[in-house]
């Protein structure tokens, strides 16, 4: 069993936890995404693009290992790409010796916002754009964990005065689900159709001040379930009948075209059924930020436009950090409870940030050759959504 103790980034903008690197092991400050599946690290040839503090040296690693091929992302955005190595890894008291990672030597602009040095993908292998084995899922199909599960508890600092850019984040979890954060049952569902590649789940019922949402069928309303996503993003039509039931409502332009603005002194309440109790949505998390005008916000929800390989619906932190949240390996699953008052105690609570969390006592074992397949290309959807949070917080702050 593993635990990483998460930082809040940019009152909510990321969640980022620690690993370590090589021989000997140095840390590296990377988002905990259940969006994408690859694992990447800022190089240290990678300056001015990366932002990130500390960067990856291979030569200064006594493991570290050339694959000699090419790693790429591509985005909507923008890119990540550099070559494939190979080195010890260590997180949240595991380590794996051999485990394939991109060494990042360019980036999309203001991708990386400092500390951060990379991606920790937490998705299915066959997303991977490099084709490796995800570090969670070669601990999990070798028997690894004493649950076969990961769960994450996220904090709220969303319109906290306050608020530092820098807070903690809550709790990740690997092999085991932290009982003091959640109260009642968990509620799993299955992935649809058992497809073990992105998160998904079905959308089942959605309502907006007590109104329902009108839906479409089956994969239609397919969820990627993803901590790497600031907001919560959706198809065009679905967005703008969510908006309808808002009164005062209007579309956003330029800048912000896709977004809504509302009244800030109407409280939004939106519930969320993936085939099993609904889950609400606080108002304070709807209201993403000030318009910059006299009582008028934008809301958490966008529009995106979904090419037809990419899940409609993408449900962020907007929506995680209302719930605990616990991703299954065995059956393939998703599940949520209500969250416990000592995690809602967490919210707001201003102190220092973790430090890193390294120990490497609970497991070590080498990946057999045959886990990591041929090289592959993947349109990770997180990366479209991260990329475009990291243009917008920056036009938000400026």
């Amino acid at each position: 069993m593993g635990e990483n103790l998460l930082v809040n980034q940019g009152l909510d903008t990321n969640f980022y936890g620690s690993l370590a690197v090589g021989t000997p092991p140095y840390p590296f400050d990377v988002i905990l995404d259940t969006g994408s599946s690859d694992m990447w690290i800022a190089s240290s040839a990678c300056q001015p693009m990366c932002a990130g503090t500390g960067n990856f040296d291979s030569t200064k690693s006594s493991t570290f290992k050339n694959m000699n091929k090419s790693f790429s992302v591509t985005y909507e955005k923008g890119y990540a790409a550099g070559s494939i190595g190979q080195d010890v890894v260590q997180f949240a008291g595991f380590t794996i010796s051999d485990q394939a990672f991109g060494v990042v030597t360019t980036t999309a602009s203001n991708f990386l916002q400092n500390p951060i040095t990379g991606i920790f993908g937490l998705a299915w292998q066959s997303l991977a754009a490099s084709g490796a084995m995800p570090f969670w899922q070669a601990l999990a199909s070798n028997g690894q964990w004493s649950q076969p599960l990961m769960a994450f508890q996220l904090t709220r600092f969303l319109n906290d005065s306050q608020a530092g850019k820098l807070e903690p984040g809550g709790s990740f979890t690997m092999g085991y689900v932290n009982e003091s954060l959640y109260t009642g049952t968990i509620d799993y569902q299955d992935l649809p159709d058992g497809q073990a590649s992105y998160w998904l789940q079905q959308i089942t019922s959605m309502t907006v001040q007590g109104k329902y949402i009108p839906l479409l069928d089956d994969s239609a309303s397919y969820a990627v379930i993803d901590t790497g996503t600031t907001l919560l993003a959706g198809p065009a039509a679905g967005i703008a009948a969510i908006y309808a039931q808002i009164p005062g409502s209007q579309p956003g332009t330029g800048s912000w075209e896709g977004f809504y603005s509302y009244p800030c002194n109407t409280t939004v309440v939106v519930e969320i059924s993936f085939g099993g109790p609904s889950w609400s949505v606080s108002p304070g998390d709807f209201a993403f930020t000030s318009t910059g005008t006299s009582n008028e916000c934008y809301g958490a929800f966008y529009a995106i436009p979904t090419p037809g390989e990419t899940p409609p619906w993408i449900i962020g932190d907007t929506f995680l950090k209302n719930v605990y949240s616990v991703f299954r390996y065995d059956p393939p699953s998703v599940g949520f409870a209500a969250l416990s008052e000592t995690a809602l105690a967490m919210n707001g609570k201003v102190g220092g940030i973790p430090s890193a969390t390294l120990g490497a006592n609970s497991a070590m074992f080498t990946l057999e050759p045959s886990a990591a397949p041929p090289t592959r290309t993947s349109s990770a959807v997180a990366f479209v959504i991260s990329a475009f949070f990291a243009t917008l917080v920056s036009f938000v702050q400026a």
